[in-house]
């Protein structure tokens, strides 16, 4: 029988007892932390979770910048009758942006806005490089479709090495 462990923490430093073979952050979930310094200690924590040979897979958004047009600094992604959602990039250097989104629910229109810091696939990279791991898939998609510069998504495999 599998014992299930559920810990609520902090990404970048709760620990769970044990190495595992994988660790996975999906729907955007590492933008949820905003500076460089977090991003990078989310993979230092998945790598001090790992066993050598283990995964860690991020799957996440790549940034929209090309479709922002020249001198405007937001975009509406999505245009549906029950749901408004706008990125506004709000730090370039930073790399943040806000998400909005205005919901119909129940006869209410609901707001919810939050900052995300958005992440280069290089960078994703970097990070990976500089806390023990090496890329070893890169896809569009969970279907396993190929990866290029004009996808608007990735799900990046880094593998744990040894040592």
């Amino acid at each position: 029988m599998l014992a299930e462990l559920v810990t609520i923490g902090d990404m970048t430093a709760a620990r769970v007892p044990g190495t595992f073979s994988l660790v996975y952050l999906v729907a955007n979930t590492i933008m949820n932390v905003t500076t460089q310094d977090e991003q990078l200690a989310v993979f230092g924590n998945a790598a001090a979770h790992l066993a050598p040979g283990g995964c860690f897979v991020v799957s996440v958004t790549v940034p929209q910048l090309r479709r922002v047009p020249p001198g405007d600094t937001a975009r509406v992604f999505t245009l549906d009758p029950g749901h408004v959602g706008i990125e506004a990039f709000d730090d370039f250097v930073g790399q943040i942006a806000w998400s909005h989104h205005w919901i119909a629910t129940r006869g209410r229109l609901v707001r919810h806005s939050a900052p995300y810091r958005y992440v280069w696939p290089s960078e994703l990279d970097l990070m990976g490089r500089l806390t023990g791991f090496r890329l070893r898939d890169r896809w569009a998609g969970w279907d396993r479709t190929p990866f290029t510069s004009d996808r608007g998504h990735q799900v990046a495999v880094f593998e744990k090495l040894a040592g």
